[in-house]
């Protein structure tokens, strides 16, 4: 099956770079036409490694924040995370307008690191005998940072520029401005080596604890780590809703719960959906694009009613 994610994310890698409304094919590639060539390395490429490095870190992020907070419908966008990000970024709009993206994805990260560590420290007054109580909490949260966000968005007329640039969409991606993606790279490989670790804080925080891992310690690092690699998806792309809760339930659905073959499943798979959202969102009203938010927003949407649906059903 494994074989099956990557055979199906080198075609749809090669679909993501051939589709657009400029002209290109492997035709005129081979022939050596600089416009095809130009196209290419300036969009196209760029475009698509974003894709799959944006799918492959929402969809990770969501699976570690699932184990860490020992949940399976939480992610980035579920606990306030985002709308921390966002609060953080319109405040840099507002005092710092000339700042620089690095200084923007600092600033996002901070908050959103501070509003994860909020929420986690909240998730300890709450009961754990529902597993809805948690998600359903960090929306309510989410919505306040989100509301004090719009306050002020309104208040200075900042609320167009903070929704149109947040709005999840590739469209905008060049060669000159994506290198920032590479970062979600050293968070990947951090995450792999900090695997073990993970897995043991999934089975629980008196069971961790006797197994000689330091759960505050770790929950800080692991969570830093998500809100720096969604810190900067944010910052490049967006916000892209559903991917975090969606890809990792789907694959531990079929793959299993282990999270040495479940977290590679979960970026591969990551990326092949974000890839399709993507390619519908360039071709369902062309020569027009949709923002892909607004397609994942739909499909992962509708697939999350299920996943609650049959969930309640094995109940």
């Amino acid at each position: 099956m494994k074989k099956t994610g990557i055979f199906l994310l080198v075609i749809l890698c090669f679909l993501s770079i051939f589709s657009g409304v400029g002209e290109m094919s492997m035709n005129g590639l081979m022939q050596g036409i600089k416009s095809q060539w130009l196209l290419l390395e300036e969009t196209r490429l760029p475009r698509t490694v974003s894709v799959i490095l944006a799918g492959s870190m929402l969809s990770i992020c969501g699976l570690v924040t699932q184990k860490v907070l020992q949940n399976r419908f939480v992610s980035t966008s579920s606990i306030g995370m985002m709308d921390s990000a966002r609060l953080g970024i319109l405040l840099v709009m507002l005092f710092m307008p000339n700042s620089s993206i690095w200084q923007r994805t600092l600033v996002a990260f901070v908050f959103s690191y501070v509003g994860v560590l909020a929420f986690l420290f909240l998730t300890r007054l709450l009961p754990k005998n529902n597993s809805l109580i948690i998600p359903l909490t960090g929306m309510m949260f989410g919505n306040i940072i989100g509301a004090i966000a719009n306050f002020f968005g309104y208040q200075f007329q900042l609320v167009q520029n903070m929704s149109s640039w947040l709005q999840g969409n590739f469209a905008t991606v060049m060669k000159e401005d994506y290198r920032l993606i590479y970062l979600t790279i050293p968070v990947f490989i951090i995450i792999f080596l900090l695997l073990q670790q993970i897995m043991v804080l999934s089975l629980g925080d008196d069971l961790a604890q006797n197994l000689g891992v330091s759960v505050k310690q770790m929950q800080f690092v692991v969570l830093g780590l998500v809100a720096l690699g969604s810190s900067v998806v944010l910052i490049m792309v967006g916000s892209v809703p559903f991917l975090g809760i969606v890809v990792p339930n789907l694959v531990t659905w079929y793959f299993g719960d282990h999270l040495h073959h479940s977290l590679a499943f979960t970026g591969i798979w990551g990326a092949n959906f974000l890839l399709i959202c993507d390619l519908l969102a360039r071709n369902v009203i062309a020569p027009y694009e949709l923002p892909v938010s607004v397609v994942v927003g739909v499909i992962g949407g509708i697939i999350f009613l299920l996943l609650i649906m049959r969930r309640r059903k094995l109940a």
